[in-house]
């Protein structure tokens, strides 16, 4: 049996005929370097990586988990808290494991008084005739089992050209709309740039416009067509906003002249207002594969 010392052992009671080793000594933290206390002040009971998850929620449309690993793995492993950070705020937090998309909801509600932290933004209706081409381009790829669909941006602007006034010889200002339709739908993730002028549609596009409601655009163009022969443009029902967008938004265009944080934007026509025109009657597009709605 080896001796021991006192300097690093310790009497054990009813260990007499056994060697213990017990640690006198136990390092000590400061109050300084406390690391549940992020910053002076700190009343916070998040982990760091768990705020920046949930800060990025609150500014972002989307978290995709294809671009954000760790943070969406972050997300699944604190899902619960996440939640009820942005319940405390009236908002809702959606979850698509499927496709790997979380974003948020503008909590609505006629029985509660709620204030309204997050504003609706419609599309242009332009980029709703992109977005009903991409779609269809998505769901044709998949039906013919296709892993992913990519498409040209002079297709995607000659198929929207064909739903404008033919009267209007400005050409090239619809063009430019087009174009910049693209570029807002890239910058949110709808499509990616692989090359120039050529786009992959992500599977975002399924949660922006439903099945039913690309449907319900589509028959209505048809329609349109085939009693007028030409669609213009302003005739064309705005596809309602696909996520309720925080203040500030950096990704969000306009950011400028944002609304306060209790108002909401009037930012282009509901599908409501378009049903003046003959559009089809519908609420706000809801995801299909029983997803929840994204915007109200």
């Amino acid at each position: 049996m080896t001796d021991t010392t006192t300097d690093d052992r310790a009497e054990v009671p009813g260990a007499d005929d056994v060697d213990v080793d017990v640690d006198v000594f136990i390092d000590t933290v400061s109050m300084e370097e406390d690391p549940a206390e992020l910053f002076p002040g700190d009343s916070g009971t998040l982990d760091a990586d768990v705020r920046r998850v949930l800060v990025r929620l609150l500014q972002r449309r989307f978290l995709l988990a294809e671009k954000n690993r760790q943070q969406w793995r972050t997300l699944l492993d604190n899902q619960q808290v996440i939640e009820s950070r942005l319940h405390d705020l009236f908002v809702h937090l959606v979850v698509d494991h499927q496709r790997g998309i979380a974003y948020k909801r503008q909590v609505r509600s006629d029985e509660l008084d709620v204030p309204v932290l997050l504003r609706d933004e419609a599309y242009t209706r332009a980029e709703t005739l992109v977005l009903v081409h991409l779609r269809t381009v998505f769901q044709r790829e998949r039906g013919a089992g296709e892993t992913s669909a990519r498409v040209d941006v002079e297709e995607i602007e000659q198929t929207a050209l064909t739903y404008f006034d033919p009267d209007d010889t400005n050409v090239a200002a619809r063009q430019r709309e087009i174009r910049a339709a693209v570029l807002r739908l890239a910058k949110e993730g709808v499509v990616e740039e692989e090359s120039e002028g050529r786009y992959r549609v992500t599977p975002l596009v399924e949660v922006v416009l439903s099945n039913e409601r690309l449907s319900e655009l589509s028959a209505w163009l048809r329609e349109q067509v085939r009693t007028g022969g030409e669609v213009a443009l302003d005739e064309v029902p705005a596809e309602e906003a696909v996520a309720d967008d925080a203040p500030g938004d950096a990704d969000a265009p306009g950011d400028a002249d944002a609304p306060a944080a209790d108002e909401t934007a009037d930012l282009g026509p509901t599908l409501e207002e378009a049903a003046a025109d003959d559009a089809p009657a519908a609420g706000a597009p809801a995801t299909d594969d029983a997803s929840e709605e994204v915007a109200r």
